[in-house]
């Protein structure tokens, strides 16, 4: 391990690294979507999604082989056992830093298919990172705003259909769907303004894992929430990469598919109270947990 060097230096070559070790697998990655694009044969473009997984999941191993070759990290991490490479997933996180990221996809590793993140439609027009989402075979949703809808009630429900539609293409490929339910990184500032009523968490968006269950209805295996707890702080992604973490606390739990939890929340009622108490429920589990790590500490 490199630990010889200063903070900022170990930090700076780790990034350098970082941004190499993109564009290397970026070399691999983009011509072998481009092939998936162009040929129409479905049983070839289910083994050229799989190479591109490969090619996702060797990234992310190497980026986790430099983390440790500088900066020696406690993992205490639990639950993972019974996860399935092979199986459909939606993973659900507290969200703290963008470092969650890097401890998420470190987590996950070779253990669940590779991580994907819903993303707006219209990021898929930022240059560069636009076609890698797309190559990774992210799904871009389209949402429509509450207000939008009053004025064209004949779109309701059409944001759903189309998220739908982009997800189908998993149906015959795990895949694991990634959703930080706070929609935003947690600062005590946003939890004053909330007036959150957890300790550790912003409120969580319903409607926004709703909707992401209901895109995968048909194919998902079940629910990982998973809650990261930093002990010695939350790091920004500068200072963890420059060695200022040194344990991280990961819990995962499993959450078997249920029928309760699919409904139309933004139509029905009587469903999206439902489905809101159970968010609620288990938002209150997890600051408690939280809570009981930062009293173990």
């Amino acid at each position: 391990m490199l630990s010889f060097f200063p903070g900022p230096v170990k930090g700076s070559i780790l990034f350098l690294l970082y941004c190499v070790n993109t564009v290397f697998w970026g070399f691999f990655l983009l011509p072998v979507s481009f092939l998936k694009l162009v040929i129409p044969f479905p049983k070839t473009k289910k083994i050229l999604s799989r190479i591109i997984d490969l090619i996702a999941t060797l990234w992310i191993s190497v980026n986790n082989f430099n983390l440790a070759l500088f900066h020696k990290i406690s993992w205490d991490v639990s639950g993972l056992d019974g996860l399935d490479r092979n199986e459909w997933y939606l993973v659900v996180c507290n969200h703290q830093s963008w470092v969650d990221i890097l401890v998420l996809q470190k987590t996950f590793n070779f253990r669940i298919p590779f991580l994907k993140f819903f993303l707006k439609k219209e990021l898929i027009w930022v240059p560069v990172m636009g076609v890698i989402w797309w190559a990774l075979d992210y799904p871009f949703m389209k949402r429509y705003s509450s207000d939008f809808i009053k004025k064209n009630p004949h779109l309701a429900g059409k944001d759903i259909l189309a998220t739908k539609k982009a997800c189908e293409k998993y149906k015959n490929k795990p895949v694991s769907i990634m959703n930080f339910m706070e929609g935003t990184r947690f600062h005590h500032r946003k939890h004053k303004i909330q007036k959150s009523p957890y300790k550790n968490l912003l409120l969580p968006k319903a409607g926004g894992i709703s909707f992401a269950l209901s895109s995968m209805e048909e194919f998902i295996t079940g629910i990982i929430n998973v809650t990261i707890y930093y002990p010695e702080g939350i790091p920004t992604f500068w200072q963890f990469i420059c060695g200022g973490t040194s344990r991280i606390v990961v819990k995962a739990e499993f959450i078997p598919k249920d029928a309760k939890l699919f409904g139309d929340y933004f139509n029905d009622p009587k469903f999206k109270e439902e489905f809101q108490n159970w968010v609620n429920t288990l938002w209150r589990e997890k600051d408690e947990l939280i809570e009981s790590l930062k009293n173990a500490s």
